[in-house]
């Protein structure tokens, strides 16, 4: 203003010249004319900035769609363009902007501003071809509660991004897990493999040695993986759906119980696999792509059995087998049961199994007399009877 007002003092001065006076002020004679026409008329008021909307947009939205815009937004604050457009397609709108054009409504009423599930990043995208084919749980840290501990234990199909668990847990034991996966089980059927990372209760920090929930898993007939250490793009799915979790749960708010936050989860969670468009599905929901396992949850776990050939030991309370001479260290969560010795094609290497799980390898040629160690879980290429 005070630039502007000095260039018109002075423009008013007799004897001087237009053209240079604006040169020297870094304008051009347009902008000259104009702001000393506007002081002529208004004074000091007519050199304030004015807005450039235009007097009349013909384009723009009429208001009852741009209610319908902000009434999903309102519902779900950190949803944008394309997710609502999603969204007012699906409620068969009169009128579905474009999903530019949602986003142009959000700036113009001030609310694209808050919390955020996370910023777009670069990354491939894979998946398992079929429902079931692969669970992904982890637990979402800790998160912060009125009274207690918050710990919020989470499972995705990784095929159709469903969420099958979102619960409100006080801590991170065993048993708590157990509970929760037994009636996901009973619900939605048993899938082939379950990918965790190598903390408890799923496997020891560090080591990720077989863990007492492991075993469970394989008794059941489920494969248990773990995320390579320090690599947490393993479990990406599960990765951004804590940040979504995050961004449209958790941000900003204190729960003051777990039977709250329980009741909060299980609202979004219908929301996150019935009405939420997600992205990487083409804007389909995730119940749009699940259908439950066939496999149903049993009654009873029969005993491990394996095939005349194998090896059969059971481990004694020492958490040892003996085998050609040799006492082989095992998991400690095995204690008790019958594990197998398979022979690989290779003389003298010998892989321990549990029912149809290699655990690990045996190589007499090297003498082995310290613990076996841990090998991530695959299926044998020996299948038990």
């Amino acid at each position: 203003m005070s630039h502007r007002a000095e260039f018109c003092r002075l423009a008013l001065q007799p004897g001087v010249r237009m053209a240079e006076l604006c040169r020297r002020f870094g304008i051009s004679r347009t902008a000259g004319y104009k702001w000393l026409g506007r002081y002529r008329a208004e004074g000091l008021a007519g050199l304030s900035d004015r807005s450039r909307r235009p007097h009349a947009s013909p384009a723009r939205s009429d208001a009852a769609t741009e209610a319908q815009v902000l009434a999903v937004r309102r519902e779900h604050p950190v949803w944008g363009g394309r997710k609502i457009r999603r969204i007012l397609e699906v409620d068969g709108a009169a009128v579905v902007p474009a999903a530019s054009t949602i986003t142009a409504i959000l700036g113009r009423h001030g609310v694209l501003d808050g919390p955020r599930a996370g910023e777009a990043r670069g990354f491939v995208r894979f998946e398992h071809p079929c429902p079931n084919d692969l669970w992904q749980m982890d637990f979402k840290g800790h998160v912060a509660m009125a009274g207690g501990r918050l710990h919020p234990l989470t499972m995705l199909d990784d095929h159709s991004r469903y969420a099958l668990v979102l619960a409100a847990c006080a801590d991170q034991r065993d048993m708590t897990v157990r509970a929760r996966l037994e009636a996901a089980f009973r619900r939605y059927g048993l899938p082939l493999r379950i990918l965790a990372d190598n903390g408890a209760p799923w496997g020891s920090c560090g080591g990720g040695e077989l863990t007492g929930l492991g075993v469970w898993l394989m008794d059941l007939g489920i494969r248990l993986s773990h995320g390579r250490p320090s690599h947490p793009q393993t479990q990406g799915k599960e990765e951004r759906f804590h940040r979504t979790l995050k961004g449209e749960v958790l941000d900003g708010r204190v729960f003051r119980s777990l039977e709250e936050a329980e009741a909060a989860f299980a609202h979004w969670r219908e929301v996150y696999n019935a009405r939420r468009p997600h992205e990487a599905l083409g804007y389909a929901t995730p119940a749009s792509r699940y259908v439950p396992s066939p496999r149903t949850m049993p009654e009873t776990i029969a005993p491990a059995d394996y095939e005349p050939e194998a090896q059969v030991r059971t481990v004694d309370r020492s958490h040892a087998i003996s085998f050609k001479g040799q006492k082989l260290r095992c998991p400690k969560a095995l204690t008790g049961r019958r594990v197998a010795l398979r022979a690989t094609p290779a003389d003298g290497v010998f892989d321990l199994c549990y029912r149809s799980h290699v655990l690990a390898q045996v190589d007499l040629r090297q003498n082995i007399t310290q613990p076996v160690h841990h090998v991530s879980e695959q299926v044998s290429t020996l299948s038990p009877v």
